[in-house]
């Protein structure tokens, strides 16, 4: 089994910062892209920030320069650095991963539970 653990969330006000953490455990060979994904209340749930594993990123334009992404390949976590916050940044915060688990299986995506952040006005 894999799992992916999230840590951090909470509550802040708007302009605070917050760190999220993902670490992935279990059965793992390799892991590909690791990312950070968001769902509000009543919306799909949308592209944070994504991160491969030679360490290129990828953010969206609602979060560019106040977001930042990062992994350690040797602790299997990803980071998400999350600055200068806005109330419209408020959801649960999903980590999710592209993980082989042997060497003779496919690449299959993984989800941790969630995190809630909420940013006050």
């Amino acid at each position: 089994q894999v799992q992916l653990v999230e840590s951090g969330g909470g509550l802040v006000q708007a302009g605070g910062s917050l760190r999220l953490s993902c670490a992935a455990s279990g059965s793992i060979f390799v892991i590909n892209d690791m990312g950070w994904y968001r769902q509000a209340p009543g919306n799909q749930r949308e592209l944070v920030a994504v991160t491969t594993r030679g360490g290129s990123t990828k953010s969206a334009d609602s979060v560019k320069g106040r977001f930042t992404i990062s992994r350690d390949n040797a602790k299997n976590t990803v980071y998400l650095q999350m600055n200068s916050l806005k109330p419209e940044d408020t959801a649960v915060y999903y980590c999710g991963a592209v993980i082989r688990r042997r060497p003779d299986t496919y690449y299959e995506s993984y989800w941790g539970q969630g995190a809630q952040v909420t940013v006050s006005s």
